[in-house]
């Protein structure tokens, strides 16, 4: 007998444990706060990696549905420093290992891979506790509430299920991105998609904390992340509502950067959205408790580095994996999978192999120098 699986969050990784779960026959119920599959933006592009994400698409059994929403081209790559001189070009010529696609898309794809109803939308959590007989309690601001028999933890940075395993939280990392998107680019901003390319671009400065970097996503809309390394209050004093008074005090920090490139923040056709970066104590463990476990950011949320996606659809397919390998003992499925978690996220990847699976076989050595800043 499978012990049915109660999943809080309807994430990427959530929703890849809800779908190994079914390929393997074992029932879950997903609860997610959001009131629709529409009721906001689902965020912007994704590389889904070769060695992580890619892996938790094949045991869902859903490879050939990404291949049906990868953006084509969007692997081209442009690397330049603060006066615009490219550092680094590569086309995409469809061999890469990190293919892109609309986190929204990827979230339709899971959605639809499941049965009817595994879905409970407009279920926010306000707490978790653990009853008497071991099993947990999950109440809802509706004013329902429902008893797991197996709880997982999917709810991002900031779980409401996390505090059951560890008082753990995240905290602030000291620098934060600002985003900003520009519509139409290709008449509208036609300089600035240009700068761009057909994919993706990276603007390093001479100092840590400090670039612009920007993706083409489906059709000509351009998409920018700002990395400004300050602290909160400095944020706090900027009217986010006011978006020219914004545009201004943010585009200040890249006195001297080319104009094609501040006009990423410039000529933003929204106001720009801060995003601070936080991020849980490095090396995060916790004592095993019965019948709940954390996947994604709401077990190891780190700064932003193009694995927590990837990560967190690993995590929920190597969780379905172990129950579905251990339908009679879901505590040895558990821990098989937390140590292994563990160490996946601990283990900093080797450099080399990071650089060449992003820039291939044939780095400059002034785009290495960048790196090494970065790093020190």
């Amino acid at each position: 007998m499978t012990t049915p699986v109660t999943i809080i969050g309807a994430g990427l990784g959530g929703l890849t444990l809800a779908r190994v779960l079914h390929v393997h026959g074992i029932p879950s119920t997903v609860y997610e706060a959001e009131t629709s599959p529409t009721s906001r933006l689902q965020g912007g592009m994704l590389d889904i990696h070769d060695y992580n994400g890619q892996l938790a698409l094949e045991a869902a059994g859903l490879m050939d549905e990404f291949r049906g929403i990868v953006l084509e081209g969007r692997q081209a790559l442009r690397v330049l420093n603060v006066d615009g001189t490219v550092l680094f070009e590569r086309g995409d010529d469809g061999t890469g290992g990190r293919p892109e696609a609309q986190r929204g898309d990827l979230r339709r794809m899971l959605l639809d891979s499941l049965p009817e109803g595994t879905v409970r939308w407009g279920h926010k959590v306000t707490g978790a506790r653990t009853l008497d007989d071991g099993r947990h309690e999950v109440t809802f601001e509706n004013g329902t509430a429902v008893v797991a028999e197996l709880l997982v933890g999917a709810d991002g940075a900031w779980s409401r299920i996390r505090p059951l395993l560890t008082d753990a939280t995240p905290g602030y990392c000291g620098t934060s991105i600002v985003e900003t998107y520009l519509y139409d680019s290709d008449t509208r901003h036609a300089d600035v998609a240009k700068t761009v390319g057909g994919g993706s671009m990276f603007g390093n400065g001479t100092e840590p904390g400090l670039s612009i970097n920007a993706h083409r996503e489906t059709g000509d809309t351009l998409h920018a992340y700002v990395e400004v390394q300050k602290p909160l209050e400095w944020f706090d004093a900027i009217d986010f509502t006011d978006a020219e008074a914004a545009k201004a005090r943010i585009v200040a920090e890249f006195d001297g950067w080319a104009p094609e490139l501040t006009a990423l923040i410039t000529e933003s056709d929204i106001a720009p959205i801060h995003r601070p970066a936080y991020a849980l104590p490095s090396g995060l463990r916790w004592e095993r408790v019965p019948g709940v476990t954390l996947l994604g950011d709401a077990a190891h949320l780190a700064l932003a580095n193009g694995e927590g996606a990837n990560l967190a659809m690993l995590d929920g397919a190597e969780l379905g994996k172990a129950l579905a390998a251990r339908p009679g003992d879901v505590e040895a499925a558990l821990a098989e999978y937390e140590p292994a978690m563990y160490i996946r996220c601990e283990t900093p990847m080797e450099e080399d192999f990071l650089l060449e699976s992003i820039f291939g076989d044939e780095i400059p050595q002034q785009l290495l120098n960048i790196f090494e800043r970065r790093d020190g």
